[in-house]
């Protein structure tokens, strides 16, 4: 999958949550207690969450989707699943604003942050079916609000549009944080170079173009210039002219910050405690990498255009089928992103995948073209990315897809009582761990979390099926535990034992 997107500027503490988790829980129930008769795969991804892994040897009790809304702290979720190359279904769970009783609904409308990139890559390959751009020549000359400043990094080489569109033109600037819609919004020109009060640095050059992969939502701002450049027109009306509106995209919007009239049907967003954040939703100028508004059916509806300008099956199509086969075809040996999107695999394995991340959002899309199978899930919580590919693994089961299949692991044979030595209490700053073990079982409580099991990769460290982090346990020369390492896939943090349980 597709992961390399933007992050949000974001550092919450942990708080008391109980109230959001049992909001969560009850208006979660309620979606899912809704009638499923009628589609038993309905059912069947509702209570069919799975983790990535499992012990060899063990059957896995599969979550439901209401527990893992309350576990992750997530309010409301959005799904369009894809079969048979047509949408099947659509179902929102929870609701759109903790504190508030208005459900989500598959009309909801939430921010796709990276997805974005899709359909702006879209909209300007368009332009290259009308000969009003190219993908590999110079851009600059067609630039007349902004120049691309020179760099000598660029050795001579140019930046083109298809680089531009793959993240190969080499720009900085991965991700935007997005701006309170109270404080003051910078024009995209700001935003280019950096210039207050934008709160992202100048967008420039920085590697050799075309010599490696590098995300850049930076460089989808210079695609917005170019485009309203060479048309005229502003961005929200070209996409809605070139994309939203021939892919039957009717719900979505790249006005930011959204009009009165579609801002009450607009999810808010939560940080990972489960608080709404600010005013509800911050605002990206930076359109063409993370402004727009949508729906999991809209998206459904993109990609199905996108799919049916591949295979010229004359369903609505978006580009010609050669322009649409570019889009779908990584222009740098070994990257696994085309234009605007990630491909994955090759034949009937082969997925067209993305992944969003705004402050107080969480999106993902996958797409199988050979086998008309896929689906779009969007969630208003920056905890959303774990609890969609939960869910995902739920859709790939129940539809037999050919990935995101729960992996088998082995457990190292630890005595319980050899896990005496580590248990206790262990703590960081605010957050506390808690190891212990029942009967032959191990498990670990942090802070306003539930308890999880853990299983031993070796006498001496552990991991979890639900969660890529793992637990590394050290000793003093005297043989005495002292503290923890917790592994993440961003970084490491040393926990002290603070308390044994003979304590």
């Amino acid at each position: 999958m597709f992961t390399k997107h933007p992050r949000p500027n974001c550092h919450g503490r942990f708080r008391p949550a109980a109230r959001v988790a049992t909001i969560v829980l009850v208006l979660a129930r309620f979606a899912a207690a809704a009638p499923t008769a009628a589609d038993p795969h309905i059912a069947a991804v509702e209570s069919g969450l799975l983790p990535p892994a499992r012990i060899a040897g063990r059957a896995s009790e599969p979550w439901t989707l209401a527990s893992r809304m309350a576990h992750y702290r997530v309010p409301g979720v959005s799904i369009a699943v894809i079969d048979n190359g047509q949408i099947t279904w659509s179902r929102g769970y929870g609701v759109a604003r903790s504190g508030e009783s208005a459900p989500v609904s598959p009309d909801t409308l939430f921010q796709a942050a990276s997805l974005s990139k899709m359909l702006t890559a879209a909209a300007a390959l368009t332009l290259v079916d009308a000969g009003r751009l190219a993908l590999d020549t110079d851009v600059n000359p067609q630039l007349k609000s902004w120049k691309i400043p020179a760099s000598p990094l660029a050795d001579g080489e140019t930046i083109t549009l298809r680089r531009l569109l793959s993240h190969t033109a080499g720009f900085n600037v991965h991700g935007f944080s997005g701006y309170a819609a109270s404080a003051p919004i910078p024009t995209l020109l700001q935003v280019l170079d950096g210039s207050a009060p934008a709160n992202s640095e100048p967008i420039r050059v920085v590697a050799k173009p075309g010599a490696g992969w590098r995300y850049s939502g930076g460089g989808y701002c210079v695609v917005q210039q170019l485009l309203t450049d060479v048309t005229g027109e502003p961005f929200p009306a070209l996409l809605h002219d070139r994309v939203l509106n021939r892919a039957g995209m009717d719900a979505s919007t790249f006005a930011q910050p959204l009009p009165a009239n579609l801002a009450a049907r607009a999810a808010a967003g939560h940080d990972a405690d489960g608080q709404r954040i600010p005013g509800d939703a911050r605002v990206y100028p930076e359109l063409a990498a993370a402004g727009l508004w949508t729906t999991p059916t809209d998206l459904a509806h993109f990609i199905l255009a996108l799919h049916h300008s591949i295979a010229a099956t004359g369903g609505p199509a978006l580009l010609s089928p050669a322009t649409a086969k570019a889009m779908i075809t990584p222009p740098l040996a070994g990257s696994d992103y085309g234009l605007g999107l990630g491909v994955i695999g090759a034949g009937r394995n082969l997925q067209l995948t993305h992944s969003g991340a705004n402050a107080g959002f969480r999106a993902l899309l996958v797409f199988y073209p050979q086998l008309d199978r896929g689906a779009v899930i969007m969630t208003n919580s920056e905890n959303g990315a774990p609890l969609a590919t939960e869910i995902l693994r739920a859709i790939a089961q129940t539809y037999d897809w050919p990935d995101y299949r729960v992996e088998e692991k082995s457990a190292f044979p630890l005595a319980p009582e050899a896990f005496d030595a580590f248990a206790g209490r262990y703590e960081r700053e605010d957050t506390i761990l808690v190891f212990y073990s029942r009967g032959d079982r191990f498990y670990l409580r942090a802070t306003n979390r539930p308890r999880v099991e853990i299983f031993p990769s070796s006498d001496h460290q552990f991991f979890m099926l639900g969660s890529p982090d793992t637990f590394d346990f050290e000793r003093a020369a005297s043989g005495e535990t002292t503290h923890v390492i917790r592994r993440t896939p961003t970084g490491a943090q040393l926990f002290p034992r603070i308390e044994r349980p003979s304590d």
